[in-house]
């Protein structure tokens, strides 16, 4: 997984300021390489986004036949957690690490959190679906699993942003957060490409 990261890193600072938007973000302090190194929190972002309101979306719907409300509550669900990023943002502001970092402990625990809710996700919505079990077990597991990515989600993203403001010249920081943001929406078009090139294609009564 390091090899590619490292591969997509040196395939984009090759681009430059001419093909990669807001490149000019980097500075002596900041290199490119260690800019978009930083941002590949957002592609881990833009892929629990993909899973939530595209893929599982259309699993729960289709596959699974649950009905379109019960779909609705549990994509629904991960955006619970999205005012606490200001909570998130302010402790993240005063903790204290006896390493030094105060954002990485949210990004390492907002991982942990995102791979938590996706790991339980897949039996949480099978008991859902078919059964089993007191009536409640269904709804309670898979609500816990869609607020776990929610949380861990809205960790990451929020203690990411933070750390990459953190490093940059406050004249530079509109600049990162706008290349963020683009590593965001690019991280989301790559990687429902290739959940949908992966996923076999769905035909009515097989």
């Amino acid at each position: 997984m390091k090899i590619l990261s490292n591969a997509i890193i040196s395939l984009l600072s090759q681009f430059g300021t001419r093909l990669l938007p807001f490149a000019d973000a980097a500075t002596h302090e900041l290199p490119l390489p260690r800019l978009l190194r930083l941002s590949m929190f957002q592609i881990s972002v833009g892929m629990a986004v993909v899973l939530l309101t595209g893929t599982l979306n259309r699993v729960m719907v289709v596959e699974l036949g649950l009905s379109a409300w019960i779909v609705a509550v549990m994509v629904g669900l991960p955006l619970v957690a999205a005012p606490f990023r200001v909570l998130l943002g302010h402790r993240s502001d005063h903790h204290r690490s006896p390493f030094g970092w105060r954002r990485v402990p949210y990004l390492w625990m907002g991982t942990l959190l995102q791979f938590g809710g996706f790991s339980i996700m897949p039996f949480a919505l099978l008991v859902l679906s078919e059964g089993g079990g007191p009536f409640f077990v269904g709804p309670v597991a898979a609500a816990a699993a869609f607020l776990l990515v929610g949380a861990g989600l809205h960790t990451v993203q929020t203690a990411g942003l933070a750390l990459a403001t953190d490093l940059a010249a406050p004249k530079q920081r509109p600049r990162v957060v706008a290349l963020l943001y683009v590593i965001l929406l690019l991280g989301m078009v790559l990687t429902s490409s290739l959940f949908g090139w992966l996923l076999t294609d769905y035909k009515k009564g097989v």
